[in-house]
């Protein structure tokens, strides 16, 4: 789709969802209905707090609508339009991405819902609370620990997530301030391949031939550390190259486990999920919840990675 042409119809959508649902929204009494609004399903992150929100939400007697926008930021706004106007009391919100992100929370709070942001929060039009790893600082913990991997010297490549995401800045912001405390590790190249694999894979691939002293590659998503480890694997380059990821994934967590890649991030997924319908029912009661609530992620090695593979926090 031409961008140009993407941006002119999501910001029409957005134009006609602030006419469309500006009245109050009410209903049915006794029910609780919550629209989670899924960025991609494909995505073991995101189907762990898509599990979560669903069970957690039965156990409250919530009744949840889930969406996929399979990464698809139009088809997201259309679907949360849907969703408005199957008089939802709150939204539960995972953006597909950064553009016209803050296009479905407009037309939220213009209808007087409530919207829980998880993992990534629109800077222009914020949820009324964000859920999210901390991943500027899990980051950094991670990049510490590379340098003490390596003992300083390296010659990093980063697989970037979508650009302009609130985890890919995080990341990036917090990978770089461990990466410059050591002036023997440098970040040779890094380039975004879309938390995709296939894309991790092609764009490492590139990478190594291009710059083939590459010793580490960070891909800020398991999928992608998982790409590359492919990558490393055919390209034969002839010596260990550390590879990192993060998430948790379960794909990522196995890979850790089986020495396929050297180590990860674990977020709490489950636990995301169900801070995301507690925050619903409190802000649907009018009670106060934070505007922000950052979780702590875990450095997972095969020391420590088994707890994870057998119960996902």
């Amino acid at each position: 789709m031409n961008r140009r042409f993407a941006c002119s119809s999501l910001l029409a959508i957005a134009a006609s969802l602030g006419f469309a649902f500006a009245a109050p929204n009410a209903s049915a009494a006794g029910t609780v209905t919550v629209g989670l609004a899924v960025a991609n399903l494909q995505a073991d992150f995101f189907n762990q707090i898509k599990q979560s929100v669903e069970s957690y939400g039965k156990q409250k007697g919530v009744n949840v609508i889930t969406v996929d926008a399979k990464g698809d930021a139009a088809t997201q706004v259309n679907q949360i339009q849907d969703l408005l106007t199957r008089k939802i009391d709150a939204l539960i919100y995972i953006p597909a991405g950064a553009t016209a992100a803050g296009v479905p929370v407009r037309a939220a709070k213009a209808a007087g819902i409530p919207v829980i942001a998880v993992d990534r929060n629109p800077p222009d039009a914020p949820g009324d609370t964000f859920i999210a790893t901390d991943s500027e600082a899990a980051a950094q913990a991670l990049g510490e620990w590379i340098i003490k991997q390596t003992k300083g010297h390296a010659n990093i490549a980063e697989l970037q997530g979508q650009l302009g995401t609130t985890p890919e800045l995080a990341r990036e912001k917090g990978f770089t301030k461990a990466v410059s405390t050591d002036p023997g590790a440098k970040v040779v190249t890094r380039q975004p391949a879309d938390w995709a694999q296939d894309k991790g894979f092609a764009v490492a691939q590139d990478m190594l031939q291009r710059t083939p002293d590459i010793d580490v590659i960070f891909g800020h998503a398991d999928a992608m550390a998982l790409g590359a480890a492919q990558a490393v694997k055919v390209s034969n380059v002839g010596h260990k190259v550390l590879i990192a990821g993060f998430d948790g994934d379960v794909a990522g967590l196995k890979a850790v486990r089986d020495g396929v890649i050297d180590v990860t991030m674990t977020q709490q997924t489950q636990r995301m999920g169900r801070m995301a319908v507690d925050s619903a029912l409190a802000l649907i009661a009018k009670k106060p919840v934070p505007a922000q609530q950052l979780l702590p992620a875990t450095l997972t090695t095969k020391a420590n990675v088994a707890p994870f593979i057998a119960q996902h926090p």
